[in-house]
């Protein structure tokens, strides 16, 4: 089964820019590269920060620029998102009975949990009682088969000092709700760090990647987030019984692409006087 993994659009208002970048073109281009080479994807996820500012205008232009995609998509919330604004704009996204932006998805590649780190007020994340007793619950309902679990925050530190004073408050507590499925959960996935990072936290291998917009430098002693113009990402996932793959794509590359047996680089000799031409 082939997912799409993409994360923190920060979509603001039209015609506005964000760092210096057109988050809705990002967003587009973004869209309309999926709809071209993966668009026989079961689903898209879209792992929160949908807007920088949490605006109503931003979610109208994000639920605008979606309507394009030719894939099912679901939609998280992250910290720079208002949970309010966005039901309004986005009334049929399943929500928990407190109204949280949180659900299931049972495939035939296993169980997708969907989760909301949101909490007004801080750019940390958090996890509290209701919802720890609600992903319990749903991983207990199903207590055959794997889990894939999907969030904006990491529920750990990465080592990227900026990012780690914002990450999920609690993550003990976390740990100790999935501890006892730990062996069903296959993947988690999860945005908010603006950088490509894997790896495996007690034994649960995990991803996330690089925004639609902007990114946070690769500086992991900085007190500060700093931002970037690395190349923007999606992430195409296969899901098997036995293996979990993540391919990232840098959608924005342009560059020149030609066969494998073009080994006397004819191909790369003409691009190169193609550009010395460009230049003069």
């Amino acid at each position: 089964m082939k997912l799409i993994h993409l994360t923190d659009t920060h979509f603001v208002r039209p015609g506005e820019r964000l760092y210096g970048l057109d988050p809705r073109a990002r967003l587009d281009a973004c869209i309309a590269d999926i709809n071209r080479n993966h668009g026989d994807a079961r689903l898209a996820v879209i792992t929160g920060d949908l807007t920088h500012y949490g605006d109503r205008a931003a979610f109208i232009g994000l639920r605008d620029a979606l309507a394009a995609l030719t894939v099912p998509v679901r939609l998280l919330l992250g910290n720079h998102d208002t949970v309010e604004t966005f039901r309004e704009v986005f009334p049929d996204t399943p929500v928990d009975a407190e109204g949280r932006v949180q659900g299931v998805e049972d495939t035939e590649a296993g169980r997708l949990i969907f989760l909301d780190t949101n909490m007004a007020g801080t750019h940390a994340g958090w996890y509290d009682r209701p919802r720890l007793d609600w992903l319990s619950a749903r991983l207990a309902e199903a207590p055959e088969g794997p889990v894939y679990l999907f969030m904006h925050h990491p529920p750990f530190a990465l080592g990227i000092a900026s990012m780690d004073r914002i990450g999920l408050i609690r993550p003990d507590d976390f740990e100790a709700c999935i501890a006892p499925h730990r062996a069903r959960i296959r993947h988690i996935f999860f945005g908010h760090v603006h950088r490509p990072v894997s790896g495996s936290w007690r034994g649960i291998p995990f991803s996330t990647l690089r925004a639609t917009n902007h990114q946070v430098w690769m500086d992991l002693d900085a007190p500060e987030i700093r931002v970037s113009h690395e190349p923007p990402a999606y992430a195409v996932v296969l899901l098997s019984p036995d293996q979990t793959i993540v391919h990232t794509h840098d959608f924005l590359d342009a560059g020149p692409v030609t066969d494998l047996t073009d080994t006397a680089g004819s191909f790369w000799d003409e691009q190169a006087r193609r550009a010395e031409m460009a230049e003069a």
